[in-house]
């Protein structure tokens, strides 16, 4: 079985417990010739289960689905995955600082599989490029 080229894995470092409920969208960057502004467009969005994991932002790379929904990753391209945080810890009555974190990241490789891990803590975040 094929899996989704783009996964997340949210953990809330203040609790020690994965981050479930966290909305996450995915947008692809261009760049407007015509007035030079810089764009992200929205490609797909998921919510991360109980585990805390996003595991079907995308459909399987080179699938049928993923042709005719255009979502198969290009090399070179410019992607940006944005973890609406300040939601998740209302939910847990909770403050935080950062309303979202966005994380923008290049295709080097379209066959390659890219996993973005998250720890969230009400007023830090740190990621990494996860396998």
């Amino acid at each position: 079985m094929s899996k989704s080229p783009i996964t997340c894995h949210v953990l809330d470092a203040s609790t020690g417990k994965p981050a479930e409920g966290v909305l996450i969208r995915l947008q692809q960057y261009e760049h407007s010739e015509d007035n030079g502004a810089d764009i992200f467009h929205p490609l797909a969005k998921g919510v991360t289960n109980a585990d805390g994991r996003c595991l079907a932002l995308l459909p399987p790379a080179g699938s049928e689905e993923a042709k005719k929904e255009k979502t198969d990753l290009a090399v070179g391209q410019t992607y940006k995955v944005v973890f609406k945080t300040k939601e998740y810890f209302e939910r847990t009555n909770r403050k935080s600082f950062y309303p979202w974190v966005e994380i923008t990241f290049v295709i080097e490789s379209p066959e390659e599989y890219y996993h973005i891990p998250l720890l969230i803590s009400p007023y830090s975040f740190t990621t990494y490029r996860g396998s």
